[in-house]
């Protein structure tokens, strides 16, 4: 088989290889996946530099958390799983409440294998079903990015109809947490620094859009625009945190995951405090909440947003489209 390897001390795309590597066997309590898509994800990018989850000292790595294919061979003693099942990997070793332990970084990083290759091999633990109502290319934006906008929804304060978000840029956690919001029955205010794609927002079904770069302090300008919102579903991080609590009703919450931007600034208290205000940090999510995710975009008819794809030889190529300020929607590539 092919697979794509990050080779051990470098920090650039030069160091992605495409390289031959025997066809891996599921031992007892693994399934082996025949990979048909993956996505990639901006964690992909921190991966790549060595920012986020990188690889241990001398290893090589598959990289890519997010991947679907189909299940061609079973380990001993698997009963959960059959040759034939379409499936994706999951991100974490986490099945159901709260993590019980460092869940690490998830597929694709430090020890753990990703998704690039033709072939992979995961422990049943690791693997849950995809949407019937979605192709592969489809399937494989899932992992990551839905599955975080999914916990950031439907976890903590609910969401429903008559609520109010707010969605921070437009990446793939913020456009999943549109759609999601949006099938709950929620009003959805969408930021980016580019006016085009705010009119993308409009389109997606956004009830509004503002320009952050020209609405410095945005999140007084929610606020008062639209007596605060229920939730803030914050992709950008820690430096978009007191602009966040700032945009929020009373009672509201603000579910806070992403590196994306990161500062020493102090907490915003009065607002934090005067408002009864929930900050809740997001980690992707469990397989619990990963089930329930595929259930409703089987029952919404949820289509997930993919900008591109590419071939799996061009994967050097995805790398570059993904980190691209243009991006909107998930970068994919296609294995068949």
């Amino acid at each position: 088989m092919r697979r794509w390897i990050l080779k051990a001390g470098t920090t650039e795309l030069d160091g992605l290889v495409l390289e031959d590597a025997p066809m891996p066997e599921p031992k007892a309590g693994e399934v082996r996946i025949r990979i048909y898509a993956v996505s990639l994800n901006y964690r992909d990018q921190l991966i790549l530099r060595g920012q986020f989850g990188s690889r241990l000292p001398e290893r090589d790595l598959v990289p890519i958390s997010d991947g679907a294919g189909e299940i061609d061979a079973i380990g001993v003693g698997v009963e959960t799983w059959a040759v034939g099942d379409r499936v994706t990997g999951l991100y974490f070793a986490w099945l159901r409440g709260i993590p019980e332990g460092d869940l690490g970084f998830g597929l694709g990083s430090l020890n753990e294998d990703g998704m690039l290759s033709e072939y992979v091999v995961l422990p049943v633990n690791r693997v849950v079903r995809a949407p019937a109502s979605l192709d592969y290319a489809e399937a494989a934006t899932l992992p990551c990015a839905a599955l975080t906008a999914w916990n950031a929804i439907h976890s903590g304060h609910l969401v429903g109809a008559g609520s109010k978000v707010l969605v921070l840029g437009s990446g793939g956690v913020s456009l999943f947490a549109m759609l999601f919001a949006q099938a709950a029955g929620a009003q959805v205010i969408a930021t980016s620094s580019q006016d085009a794609k705010l009119q993308r927002w409009v389109e997606l079904g956004a009830g509004e859009g503002i320009n952050y770069r020209d609405t410095p302090d945005w999140g007084k300008a929610v606020f008062e625009r639209f007596g605060g919102v229920n939730k803030v579903v914050n992709a950008a991080g820690a430096g978009a945190l007191n602009q966040s609590l700032t945009a929020l009703s009373y009672g509201g919450e603000v579910a806070l995951m992403g590196l994306m931007t990161i500062t020493d600034d102090p907490l915003e208290f009065v607002s934090l405090l005067s408002k009864g205000a929930t900050v809740r940090g997001i980690a992707v999510g469990n397989a619990e909440m990963y089930e329930a995710m595929v259930q409703a975009i089987d029952t919404h008819k949820i289509r997930p947003p993919i900008d591109r794809r590419f071939r799996f030889e061009e994967a050097k190529d995805a790398y570059r489209a993904q980190s691209s300020p243009e991006l909107f929607g998930k970068i994919v590539i296609d294995l068949a």
